[in-house]
């Protein structure tokens, strides 16, 4: 996936402090090239650097047109977001969908466009007709509108980790220990609370399934099962250190 060939285009934005966060939303996922289907002169640029922040220079050097079709003439693909589906509108890819459908293309050098439309309307019947393929965001039948610069977000955080799953090695998130691992840090605590005398009586069973549970539940990671193998290492140490010394 290569981000510097995703084109993102806003097409009659109503509000100036919108267009701002959405440069925002691109650029926390790598993502710089915006166009805007409108007047340049309509819009507030104090209003969008604010909302912005350090992200202002993809407004500065955004580009407008008078349609989408002008807006997307260099594009190989130009998808457009809905959360209406309709006889009219095609089939709609998820976001993860379209990201792993257009990592090949962007990766052989074509440019491919989103479009987003209107706060108040999205994109109507027509302006997807100028389109190639539709993305949907599943959301909320009880209040499913999306504010623009959310929905940026969402689709460019998606091509963005497409891109991070690609990296060499992959995306290294953190993963949890297996059951098998985790019964061996249960071992290794539980021989260090019965060296200190914890298990006066009966119930070291008892004591390795509440470990057990807890730890499967917690999906400890490698580095957390060796951190509290140590501490209760530590714990049995500092004990028999002091026993000696009273002895």
């Amino acid at each position: 996936m290569k981000l510097d060939n995703i084109v993102i285009v806003l097409d009659h934005p109503d509000e100036s402090r919108n267009i701002g966060a959405a440069c925002r939303a691109m650029a926390n996922n790598d993502i710089s090239e915006l166009r805007i289907v409108g007047n340049k002169n309509d819009y507030d640029i104090e209003h969008i650097h604010v909302l912005a922040i350090h992200a202002g220079a993809i407004f500065d050097k955004a580009k407008f047109y008078d349609s989408i079709k002008e807006a997307t003439a260099d594009c190989t693909v130009c998808a457009g977001t809905t959360r209406r589906s309709g006889k009219k509108r095609g089939k709609l890819l998820l976001p993860e969908e379209f990201a792993d459908q257009m990592s090949r293309v962007t990766e052989e050098g074509a440019k491919i466009a989103v479009v987003f439309g209107n706060e108040r309307t999205g994109l109507t019947d027509d302006q997807l007709e100028q389109c190639t393929a539709g993305i949907t965001i599943p959301s909320s039948n009880n209040f499913g509108s999306l504010n623009l610069s959310h929905a940026v977000q969402i689709i460019c955080y998606h091509l963005f980790r497409k891109k991070l799953s690609e990296r060499e090695g992959g995306y290294k998130g953190v993963t949890p220990v297996s059951l098998e691992r985790i019964d061996q840090t249960v071992q290794r605590v539980t021989d260090d609370m019965q060296e200190i005398g914890f298990f006066k009586m009966p119930g070291r069973e008892d004591m390795e399934n509440f470990w057990r549970s807890i730890l499967s539940r917690s999906a400890v990671t490698e580095s957390e099962a060796q951190y509290l193998e140590k501490i209760f290492s530590k714990i049995a140490g500092l004990s028999k250190k002091k026993k000696n010394v009273l002895e």
